[in-house]
């Protein structure tokens, strides 16, 4: 019976310990993998206090305040009324926490997802930024990087456009 005991024991003990090193293999490749999206503006790196929020179908949504003032848009906040309102140069966007309608240069616009809060800070759809504010914006999650430029300034004269 002994002898069975430390059969079973030690046969599965070589198991368990491949098992649990298969499991720790895979959960610090996922680790390495899962590096924190880098936020550019303008060629300039953008730190918040929240990080963008990501989603499995490759949407980002970043913290609106952070990326205004990285743009060098005024923001002011309405607590009545929940609304958040950016200017940058003659566009303006005025949005409420969970609500699709917005405003644009005070014209309707519809949101295809809604603001909401993370730990206090309204986040926006990348998309509807960009085209709130006539920026150009793009995620790429294999690189974990988020770009915003600002049309004449963050970006390389075209050809032919006659800048030396």
């Amino acid at each position: 019976m002994m002898r069975r005991t430390a059969e079973l024991y030690g046969g599965l003990s070589w198991q368990r310990l491949a098992l649990v090193g298969a499991c720790a293999l895979v959960a610090s490749v996922l680790l390495v993998l899962s590096r924190p999206i880098v936020m550019l503006v303008d060629g300039e790196r953008v730190d918040s206090d929240v990080p963008p929020v990501t989603t499995a179908s490759e949407r980002a949504f970043v913290p609106l305040r952070s990326t205004a003032d990285a743009l060098g848009a005024e923001t002011s906040i309405d607590p009545k009324a929940g609304a958040v309102h950016v200017v940058l140069g003659n566009q303006s966007l005025r949005v409420r926490v969970g609500e699709t309608r917005a405003t644009v240069n005070g014209m309707p616009f519809t949101l295809k997802h809604a603001p909401f809060r993370v730990r206090g800070r309204v986040m926006i759809s990348l998309d509807a930024l960009a085209r709130a504010l006539h920026v150009r914006a793009r995620y790429d999650a294999r690189d974990a990087r988020i770009e915003v430029i600002t049309p004449g300034i963050g970006q390389a004269p075209s050809p032919g456009s006659g800048s030396l």
